[in-house]
């Protein structure tokens, strides 16, 4: 009974820990994805809103999103090239010595409960690292959240383009726009209006969030994001190239984020309670245009 009720136990933790959920249901749904021109591959640099940089974009239309280059910050499958390509290494030594395919892991046993030591070590480095996410010494923006005049939340200019890539200097007047965007895009996101979406994000975006709606309605839920609130914010990049500007932004903001099936039951979140995200967004224009998202990354 305690091996089953053990066996059960690491089930469920692994279901947990590789299962997409209602979680993160947001615009963007916890997903990194979007294009950021020449510097789609590159990793943004650390501020003190996001001190451990950004995930990799998982989909993006830049040239070269198969490619396995661009110094190793190409989309790739983690599961599959980690986590569980160890587990099927581990399988395939124990088919070569004779033990079967679990046996490299003593047995199917060894292997439920190794998942769920490897899910309890994610979940205490996670934890870690966001008790010491304060700690980070590289940082693209300046000490003071509140420096030259941006509005409350956004901190020092900072960043830049590449090398050979000028940078580009953000006004108070940008952040401000940014802020705003990310308001905007989430209140059309609730609202499901994609006319909205339309004249704040880039084609691109508008596809992948046009496939996330189209999700929502064929699992008969509706998420519904509100009181969106800055915390704070800083500017990892900022830069010029092909008759474009760009900036990523890092921004952690506050919400009311909570999912409804058709009959207007609550079936995640709560209407009360305000979560928090961090993420890394990169906006677009031409030169003394309309700044519009162009990509979305998570914080790690």
């Amino acid at each position: 009974m305690r091996r089953t009720s053990f066996l059960l136990a690491a089930v469920a933790a692994l279901s947990l820990a590789l299962a997409p959920g209602l979680a993160d249901a947001r615009a963007g749904g916890g997903g990194s994805f979007g294009s950021r021109g020449s510097m789609t591959f590159s990793a943004p640099p650390s501020t003190r809103t996001a001190p451990y940089s950004a995930q990799p974009l998982q989909r993006s239309l830049t040239p070269g999103a198969s490619s396995s280059g661009f110094g190793g910050y190409a989309p790739r499958s983690g599961f599959m090239s980690g986590l569980m390509g160890g587990f099927i290494g581990a399988g395939l030594a124990g088919l070569l010595f004779g033990h079967g395919f679990f046996g490299g892991m003593m047995g199917f046993g060894g292997f439920l409960g190794f998942l769920l030591q490897i899910f309890l070590l994610v979940m205490l480095v996670r934890f870690l690292i966001r008790v010491f996410s304060g700690r980070s010494p590289a940082f693209a923006g300046g000490p003071n959240m509140f420096a030259r005049g941006g509005p409350p939340g956004f901190g020092a200019m900072g960043g830049g383009g590449s090398a050979g890539v000028p940078p580009l200097a953000i006004s108070p007047a940008d952040y401000q726009a940014f802020e705003q965007l990310l308001q905007g895009i989430q209140a059309a996101w609730s609202a499901q209006d994609l006319n909205a979406l339309r004249a704040m994000v880039t084609p691109e975006m508008l596809g992948y969030f046009g496939e996330q709606l189209a999700e929502q309605t064929s699992r008969g839920v509706r998420n519904e994001v509100t009181d969106v609130r800055l915390l704070q914010g800083d500017l990892a990049q900022a830069w010029a190239e092909q008759g474009r500007e760009y900036a990523t932004v890092a921004m952690r903001f506050s919400m009311i984020d909570v999912t409804r099936d058709g009959a207007g039951r609550i079936v995640d979140g709560s209407p009360t309670e305000h979560i928090t995200a961090t993420e890394i967004w990169t906006f677009v224009r031409a030169p003394g245009g309309r700044w519009i998202l162009s990509a979305i990354q998570q914080a790690r």
